[in-house]
């Protein structure tokens, strides 16, 4: 969830309390679930029980694997006709939840989606005014969830499922009450005593004062917040707004102190509590996230906040350009989010059949969680079996590494892992906006020779492929397979060092210092008319070469690559996530046999700082 949600909304007047109809399996806790709501939070249970449950029934590992599962915010923020008749962000209620929770455990449970993820707005009425008990916490909306959370919570745990809530980072505003509300079970605090005397304000959305936590009060506030979530039931707390990040810096917006008072507080629980922090986290702080998280959204919401639930050019394209940096990053107990995952509805999707297999391509390779924001009473049969096939479940579920960009990110690109069974899984995009061939040779892949080839999304094997696979694919179309080498060669190289004395250097360009790269140098100040040219590149016989460039980026970056003084082609590299890590893409380069030289040049623009070419020796 992003900026929409904390907006001030404009006033709408009362509405008509609408009684909810029960899903199947809440009304048997109905009458203690409504005590449960009206009745202040108990004490947390004694460390000796706690320990005890925990030894006869050891909890298993949070995200081991890419959590898996459906949330509301897709269809809360939509203005699709119908979603949300009461106004803004109205679908959000319990009887909408519950009937999400029986379509999810009868049409995709058996294939790994187990989260029911409550989004924004839960605490808030239509008006989005909040509700607050009086420890300042939030508080269900009595029209939005008239039974409470835990209620709803014990009904997702009846049908087998797990149940997921959300909070924004910080004290929120409105909970302040003049700095009067006591917090639970801390004697002497006050909302006074827990946040700075300024009254400096923090999160995505300015909505929440920052919290102090070198006062331990603090502390104990996030402590009382995380006790009444475990109580209710739940499994899962996306913490939003966060930063670094979330559109905003600067010291007042550094939540890491607050993630990690999350971390402490979770745990002392004794309840297993995924945590998930959200969103377009900086990526200079992905130590923290992975040190005191379970997982973290790495852009801006992929929701359109138009008449569907996603568009893709609002942002579902963005994460081609975003994904590659942290793919270092995430792996068991920690993975990169690259938000829901809406390819069911058909229409209200609001994207063509090419672009949803895309999308759901992506976040499988990519490892992200899978969890979708669709109405699951309404999947179309074309959504329900990209959401449920199950060797591309496999691939996002499995134990390899995500994929990575093997090429630059034009047009027409290639991702691709190498899996730990020796397998590779290979992705063939094309972005552009009409049809194109796209090709992945196996040389960018390490290897050259014979691989077979299995086309995932149409459990087809496509016999045994030499040297490259192409296919013609659609506009924002793409393909996933797994390749198997069968009598490969590895490919070998001949380095060339960016920094090395025999290359030409131009305009701003000039030889820096960077300890992760190869010699311990790099050529820079590749901007408006800086170049690199590497001279001395021979090669026995002539051809279109895969040429590997280590780079360096904290951006994505384009530069012109041309051989020979001919016509160059500008490709664009993937960032590295900062400007001392490097990583590396294949761009095909036409050489003739004996001398050639690569240029570099950043044109008119600003380049990537390059470390390494290898150019492959012919097999």
């Amino acid at each position: 969830m992003r900026s929409p949600s904390y907006s001030a909304l404009p006033a709408r007047g009362l509405r008509a309390v609408v009684v909810l109809a029960l899903a199947a399996g809440l009304a048997t806790t109905t009458q203690t679930a409504a005590r449960a709501h009206s009745a202040p939070a108990q004490p947390a249970a004694p460390a000796h029980h706690i320990a005890a449950a925990a030894a006869t029934a050891p909890a298993p590992a949070l995200a081991a694997k890419p959590f898996m599962g459906w949330s509301s915010w897709s269809m809360q923020s939509s203005k699709y006709p119908g979603l949300n008749p009461d106004g803004d962000y109205s679908y959000l209620t319990e009887a909408n939840v519950l009937k999400q929770t029986n379509a999810l455990a009868a049409k995709l449970k058996k294939y790994g989606y187990t989260y029911v993820n409550i989004d924004a707005g839960w605490w808030r009425d239509n008006a989005w005014k909040p509700g607050f008990d009086r420890y300042a916490r939030q508080q269900a909306d009595p029209v939005r969830f008239p039974h409470g959370m835990k209620a709803v919570a014990d009904a997702v745990h009846a049908k087998g499922l797990k149940a997921g809530i959300y909070l924004p980072v910080g004290l929120e505003k409105e909970a302040y009450d003049g700095g009067r509300a006591p917090v639970w079970h801390a004697d002497g605090c006050t909302t006074a005593d827990i946040v700075y005397a300024d009254l400096r304000t923090t999160n995505g959305w300015d909505s929440a004062y920052k919290l102090d936590l070198s006062r331990p009060c603090a502390q104990k506030y996030i402590d009382s917040q995380a006790r009444l979530l475990a109580d209710w039931g739940y499994d899962f707390l996306k913490l939003d707004g966060v930063g670094p990040g979330s559109g905003k810096g600067g010291d007042q917006y550094d939540n890491v102190a607050d993630v990690a008072a999350w971390h402490r507080a979770l745990a002392a629980t004794g309840r297993p509590v995924h945590l998930e922090v959200s969103w377009s986290l900086d990526i200079g702080h992905a130590a923290d996230w992975k040190k005191y998280t379970d997982g973290w959204r790495i852009d801006t919401d992929v929701e359109c906040y138009c008449n569907t639930l996603v568009s893709w050019e609002n942002s579902v394209d963005d994460r081609f350009d975003d994904a590659p940096a942290w793919t270092r990053h995430a792996g068991p107990g920690g993975w990169s989010d690259l938000d829901s995952l809406d390819v069911g509805n058909g229409r209200m999707d609001g994207l063509t059949d090419a672009e949803r297999q895309t999308y759901a391509t992506l976040w499988a390779v990519a490892k992200s969680p899978l969890y979708t924001g669709d109405d699951l009473t309404r999947l179309d049969s074309y959504g329900l079996s990209l959401l449920t096939n199950r060797e591309v479940i496999a691939v996002d579920q499995g134990g390899g590494p995500p994929a990575h960009p093997v090429t630059a990110l034009d047009p027409q690109q290639v991702w691709a892992a190498e899996n730990p069974d020796g397998t590779y899984t290979v992705v063939l995009f094309n972005l552009a906006d009409a049809p194109a061939a796209v090709t992945a040779d196996f040389a960018a892949l390490g290897f050259t020779g014979r691989a077979a080839v299995r086309d995932l999304w149409n459990h087809q094997d496509l016999g045994t492929h030499r040297d490259r696979i192409t296919e013609a694919l659609p506009a924002h179309g793409s393909r996933l397979f797994t390749l198997t080498p069968r009598g490969t060669t590895a490919v070998t190289s001949t380095a060339h060092e960016a920094e090395a004395s025999a290359n030409t250097l131009s305009g701003s360009a000039s030889v820096a210092d960077c300890a992760a790269c190869s010699g311990g140098k790099k050529v820079g100040n590749l901007y408006l008319g800086g170049r690199l040219t590497v001279n001395d590149v021979v090669v026995d016989r002539p051809g279109t070469y895969q040429v590997k460039v280590a780079y360096v980026s904290g951006d994505a970056r384009s530069v012109q690559v041309s051989a020979n003084g001919g016509g160059a082609v500008r490709h664009r590299f993937p960032s590295t996530g900062d400007w001392g890590t490097p990583g590396t893409v294949t761009v095909p380069v036409v050489l003739k046999a004996g001398g050639n030289t690569l240029t570099f040049d950043s044109g008119s623009d600003y380049a990537p700082d390059i470390d390494r070419v290898d150019v492959p020796r012919p097999s």
